[in-house]
This record gives C-alpha cells, sequence and structure tokens, in this order.
C-alpha cells in the first residue's frame, strides 16, 4: 500500500484547480470572440453574435459545443500569427423542444466565417456526427465562403461539406439558416439541402457578386437586388422562408423541426389535439363558390380543416398558384399540396410544378403523408411555358408523386381539367384515397373548350351557331362533367360533403397509418431534372 505525502498532493490539488481556471479562461475568451470591437462591427451590420444565435435556437442550457480550442494551421500571409480559437465556426448539438439537434454556426467576427481546412474539418466532423447518430443538421451560415489565404485546401472542404449533403439528403433533415453574406461555390450547401431560411437586408446568396456582374454585363445592381433573401422568396425560389428579424427566423426553425422526424427511420412526432377529429366543417359550404370561375384563397379551406387552423406553409411567396405546407389532422403531421385559386386561377405552370415535386419529395422521404387539395384547370398555356420546358418540369411533379410511397389521399374540391387532374395525385398515379366534392368536375378540359372542340363542325353549320353552342355545352356538362361521373368509374373513392372533410381524412390516415409499399430493385430512378 502507497501512502501519499499531504502536502504533495495539496500541492497537485492546487496545480490541477489553476489549470481548470486557466481552461475556463481560455473557453470563455473562444466564446466572447476575438475582442469587443469584432463584437460591436457584428451589431453595427444589424446581426447577433453567433452565440446569441445558438441561444435563440436550443433550449435553455442544452447547447454542447465539440472542437471549441481548434485552431487551423495555415501559414503564410500573416496566418502564422492570427490563430483564435474555433477558427471561425462553432459546432455542436443541442436541445429542440427536447429533441436532439447539431449544428454549426460561422463566427463572422473571425476571418468573416470564411472556409479554411481546420474550419471545414470541424463541419465534417458535426455533420458525420448528426448522420451517425439520425438527427437533423442546422447550418447557421454568416460566412464570406473560402479563405483564399488557403488556396486549394479551403475549396476541398467545401467539397467534403457538398458530399455529406448528399450522403444525408434523405436520411436526416437538413436545414441552412442564412444569417449573412454567401458567395460562390458556398451557395451550392443551402441548395442541397432540405430548407432554406433567410432574414431581410443582412441575408444574401449569389454565384457571383455585383463587382463582378458589373465588371462582366455592364449591369449595376446591389447585394439585396442580385441575392437578397426578398429576391430568393419569391423570384428564384431559392429561399422557402423569409424573415424580418433573425429572433422571427430561428423561432420558426425550431417549429419546423418540431414537425420533421429526426430521421428516417422514425415517425414525425405527435402530440395529442384538442381540436375534435370530428368537428364539422360547415364554414366550407361558404369559403368555395360553385361557380368554378370564381376564385377564392385556398388557405382558408385548409386552415378549417387541420388542427387549430395551423398550416407551417413553405415557399409561401414563391408560386403563389400553389400552396405547400405542414399541418397536423389529429395530432400527426401531414402535408399539404393545393392548387390556389386565388392565384392565376390555381393553374400549374414551371414554378409550381417545381415547388410541389420537391415538397412531395421531402414529405416521402421523412415518412410524412400528403394529402392534396385539387382545384386546377390544367396547365398555363403560352409559348413562354412551353419554351421555358412546362413538359420537363410538370414531369417532375409527376414523377415525385408517381415514386412517394407515403400515404396518399387526394380531395377534388372543386374543378380538375386535363393532364392537371393527372398529376395532381390521382387514383391513375397511386393516390391510396380519392375523395370528392359534390361540386367536382373531373374532365379533360371544361365544357366550353369541349364543346368548340367535338361540336365544331356542327356549331359552325347551325342557323345561330351562339344557341348551338350554349346547347352543346349543357350537353357536355349533363353527360361527362356531372359530380358523380369519376365516382361512377371507380376514380373517385367517394363524394363527401365538404362539412366532413376533416373527419374523412382523418380516418382514412388513420387507416393508412401502418401502410408499407415497396419501389422495384434498383440503383435509382432517372427523374427528370
Amino acid at each position: 500500500m502507497t501512502i501519499t505525502n499531504d502536502a504533495s498532493t495539496s500541492t497537485d490539488r492546487t496545480d490541477l484547480r489553476s489549470r481548470v481556471t486557466e481552461l475556463r479562461a481560455m473557453k470563455e475568451s473562444a466564446r466572447l470572440g476575438p475582442s469587443p470591437k469584432a463584437t460591436d462591427a457584428q451589431r453595427s451590420r444589424g446581426k447577433l453574435t453567433v452565440h446569441e444565435r445558438l441561444n435563440l435556437l436550443f433550449d435553455p442550457g442544452t447547447f454542447r459545443e465539440v472542437e471549441q480550442l481548434r485552431r487551423h494551421r495555415a501559414t503564410g500571409f500573416g496566418l502564422e500569427e492570427r490563430k483564435p480559437h474555433t477558427d471561425g465556426v462553432v459546432t455542436g448539438w443541442g436541445k429542440v423542444h427536447g429533441r436532439t439537434v447539431y449544428v454549426y454556426a460561422h463566427d463572422f467576427r473571425i476571418f468573416g466565417g470564411s472556409l479554411g481546412e481546420a474550419h471545414a474539418e470541424k463541419i465534417h466532423k458535426v455533420m458525420d456526427l448528426a448522420e451517425a447518430a439520425g438527427a437533423p443538421i442546422v447550418a447557421l451560415s454568416d460566412g464570406a465562403g473560402a479563405r483564399i489565404q488557403e488556396g486549394v485546401t479551403a475549396l476541398a472542404g467545401y467539397g467534403g461539406i457538398f458530399r455529406r449533403n448528399v450522403r444525408a439528403s434523405g436520411v436526416i433533415p437538413q436545414i441552412s439558416v442564412m444569417l449573412g453574406p454567401c458567395a460562390g461555390g458556398a451557395t451550392y450547401s443551402p441548395a442541397l439541402t432540405d430548407f432554406v431560411f433567410m432574414v431581410r437586408d443582412i441575408s444574401q446568396m449569389y454565384i457571383t457578386g455585383p463587382d463582378v456582374v458589373q465588371a462582366v454585363t455592364g449591369e449595376r445592381i446591389s447585394h439585396d437586388q442580385l441575392g437578397g433573401a426578398e429576391v430568393h422568396g419569391t423570384v428564384s425560389g431559392a429561399a422557402q422562408f423569409v424573415y424580418d428579424t433573425e429572433q422571427e427566423c430561428l423561432e420558426d426553425v425550431r417549429h419546423l423541426i418540431s414537425l420533421l422526424p429526426s430521421n428516417n427511420r422514425e415517425p414525425a412526432p405527435a402530440v395529442a389535439s384538442s381540436d375534435p377529429r370530428d368537428r364539422a366543417n360547415n364554414r366550407l359550404l361558404d369559403l368555395v363558390p360553385a361557380d368554378s370561375t370564381r376564385a377564392y384563397d385556398m388557405r382558408a379551406v385548409i386552415e378549417e380543416v387541420v388542427d387549430d387552423g395551423d398550416l407551417f406553409e413553405v415557399h409561401a411567396g414563391w408560386a403563389t398558384n400553389i400552396v405547400c405546407g405542414f399541418a397536423r389532422l389529429d395530432g400527426h403531421v401531414v402535408g399539404i399540396v393545393a392548387n390556389q385559386p386565388a392565384s392565376l386561377a390555381g393553374v400549374l405552370d414551371i414554378h409550381a410544378s417545381e415547388k410541389a415535386a420537391r415538397f412531395v419529395q421531402n414529405c416521402d422521404a421523412f415518412s410524412i403523408p400528403l394529402v392534396t387539395l385539387v382545384d386546377v384547370p390544367g396547365f398555363l398555356p403560352g409559348s413562354d411555358q412551353e419554351h421555358g420546358g412546362i413538359i420537363r418540369h410538370g414531369a417532375k411533379l409527376l414523377y415525385a408523386y408517381c415514386n412517394a410511397t407515403v400515404p396518399r389521399i387526394q380531395v377534388i374540391v372543386r374543378k380538375a381539367y386535363g393532364g392537371a387532374y393527372i398529376v395532381m395525385d390521382s387514383r391513375s398515379i397511386g393516390c391510396d384515397l380519392s375523395y370528392a366534392w359534390p361540386i367536382n368536375e373531373v374532365a379533360v378540359m371544361g365544357a366550353e373548350g369541349a364543346a368548340n372542340v367535338v361540336f365544331r363542325r356542327e356549331i359552325a353549320a347551325a342557323p345561330d351557331p351562339k344557341v348551338a353552342r350554349a346547347q352543346r355545352i349543357k350537353e357536355y356538362q349533363q353527360q361527362l362533367m356531372h359530380p358523380y361521373y369519376a365516382a361512377e368509374r371507380g376514380l373517385v373513392d367517394d363524394v363527401i360533403d365538404p362539412a366532413d372533410t376533416r373527419a374523412v381524412l382523418i380516418d382514412g390516415l388513420e387507416a393508412l397509418r401502418a401502410k408499407h409499399a415497396s419501389l422495384p430493385s434498383r440503383k435509382h430512378g432517372n427523374q427528370p431534372v
């Protein structure tokens, strides 16, 4: 038995305490950032610091940082004299509504948040951890791109991020939150993730900046005009969510995470609902006009049906002729796709097809059932659409639905014409259940157009073409466009009272909850791009 000298033990303890004090001071210095001046500069841009953002994202006291003391090992251009801890990116994990979420967050105060070798390796590590643990990963992006002083190693670091984005696609939810500039190749990581959030006035994304644009094309344009949040939220469609403040943005990031499963092997979180499952939707009888040419807001229909009227809309400002979003029915998460008669009469066009296709794929990847509300007059006609590839883009939505194995329910609210009816998750492409309201019209085209084609010669030869046309239109409507035509042929499972829509959907989804479907053995399909 060894007897320890008391004095020696006391000295060791004192030494260990001093080391712990030194460690704490070092970590606190890393947390505070390079200098008060750098923090003031960050705030002068209207931006929060990296730890303020993390405090908004995670449940209080749950964030655990990793590789806080990491430093770069690059030399040249003065880098060897500047080796701050974290190397400009904070990585780790915490809890969001009690569930584990991984994060990497750029610190613009250090090298402008630019990516170097050590910075990239920290991101690679946390991405690998998230995939291995089966937990969502959130990127809080506020960086100036590749660190020029580190040359090709910085570019290789981006390649490693992109490869991991693709590998984790459909495996764990990936969310990009743009809280500063993002230029060049760095923009491809958010483009590869599932959802992109942006904040007005502080977020920008573009491949080439305003200076390059002016030098090459002569066009003068500001950073926000070129790649600001409003542009990507309403014009390009690169951002699904746009906000006025970081606080609002990060609050909705938390809300989105609460609606998504942690990975593709788990169901989305269900909650107890106080909204009665058999609540009658009598208000729908007044919301939707029977006249198929009159507009109305499909959002109001959705909000009447779902739990507590809560629709979390995706891409609300882009391709507004279709509505996509998450909601709950009897506490269970569903993805909703719906034509919007209040915008372009609800037609499908290039952007609407792309928007809905991406959303359907996301829902299918994470086993979220799909509810499709149909009121579509067809595809948008015109040379711009044809030359822009409406065939190819429309096929994306068709492919996404045909490929989806989650429970799928279609509700034909009013009209469903032509190929657009097929594409909007009709029975013929595999929806599990199809319901229709008693004002539905399912046909190749509207009665007027059909009469003009089918009875063209007869109408032209009639003594009074106007009267003849009206008669033929009425005849076509009576024979082929009455609300029970599709039901009689088994293309609609039931014609329902609109007031029963919520109860019918909940019962159908409950019956399909254990649905199991598999696709043919293949490496992958060759979907339209």
